[in-house]
């Protein structure tokens, strides 16, 4: 499938814009994003409508119930494409299985900006995204300063189809491959739902019982990392990734060692502050990254953690 490129991307947006006499503060952008089952999107709306209210804009805020339901956002994407809107901002469960929902949306003149998950394409104009590889190597160089640098580790990642997913169980697995020798990573499971990583968590544990330490790539699978360390009694070190009332409990208690957390609310107002920029014709860089912290019972508080944090 031959690509559009970034260029002409933008002058077809371009051409919508003119033809319409569109302007930015007249603009509706549907944002489409992984689900509702987890804060952390709550928390990207959140900033999503303070953005809109500040450009003047209107939005919705769509996605399926769970992050299992790629079909059902496809349809979702093309919905909202349907509605020939001025922009569309779009999170990725798959990143291949979406491009062609994109690209009919790139040919009508619609730019498009992706966050948290990219897709395997130059159809969007930027992408509004954690550097989910960088933030997890972090997380991993945590997990060997807490074991002392040599034993045995596991992993639950919350999928293997989107980027962020990919990105984090990379990030993490290459650090420690490139820079601990002395570490193995004995298991890597996925899920995104708290139960299901519960269950494979518990079965790492009993499968390998010299274990000192567990990596959780999202809120779900950090929540279920949690649950099966209390149900299991087993003292090891466990870091997690996102935020929410749960995993910041269990990092309080010291059930978890601690977490690296995205800016969602600054994921949510780069997305629309770039569809409206976009509007008016505004060149974009390719990412944005909207950066991340470690956080853990020491630094909860600092004023700069707790404004990325979420409940």
């Amino acid at each position: 499938m031959k690509k559009t490129s970034t260029a002409a991307i933008l002058a077809l947006s371009a051409a919508c814009v003119f033809s319409t006499g569109a302007k930015a503060q007249e603009a509706y952008f549907p944002i489409v994003a992984k689900g509702f089952s987890h804060q952390f999107w709550q928390a990207v709306k959140a900033g999503a409508d303070k953005a809109a209210k500040a450009n003047g804009v209107k939005i919705t805020f769509e996605g399926p119930e769970t992050e299992a339901q790629i079909d059902k956002q496809t349809d979702i994407l093309n919905a909202a494409i349907a509605k020939k809107p001025q922009g569309l901002g779009f999170a990725a469960l798959d990143s291949k299985a979406q491009v062609p929902a994109l690209k009919k949306a790139a040919t009508a003149g619609i730019p498009i900006v992706a966050f948290d998950s990219g897709v395997d394409s130059d159809l969007p104009l930027t992408t509004c995204s954690t550097d989910n590889k960088t933030a997890a190597a972090a997380a991993a160089d945590k997990m060997a300063e807490a074991i002392g640098g040599k034993g045995e580790i596991a992993a639950e990642i919350h999928d293997q189809t989107s980027a962020t997913g990919i990105g984090r169980r990379d990030g993490f697995l290459n650090r420690i491959k490139e820079k601990y020798p002395d570490i193995k990573v004995v298991e890597v499971q996925y899920a995104n739902d708290a139960l299901k990583a519960a269950d494979d968590i518990k079965a790492m544990l009993q499968a390998h019982p010299n274990i000192k330490g567990i990596f959780a790539s999202n809120e779900g699978a950090a929540i279920g990392l949690a649950v099966a360390l209390k149900e299991s009694g087993k003292k090891i070190v466990g870091i997690g990734f996102d935020s929410g009332k749960t995993q910041k409990d269990a990092i309080k208690s010291g059930a978890l060692l601690g977490s690296i957390t995205q800016n969602p609310v600054g994921i949510g107002e780069c997305v629309v502050n770039s569809l409206a920029k976009a509007v008016k014709g505004e060149k974009l860089p390719k990412i944005i990254d909207t950066g991340y912290y470690w956080y853990d019972k020491n630094n909860m508080n600092d004023p700069k953690i707790a404004a990325v944090l979420y409940d």
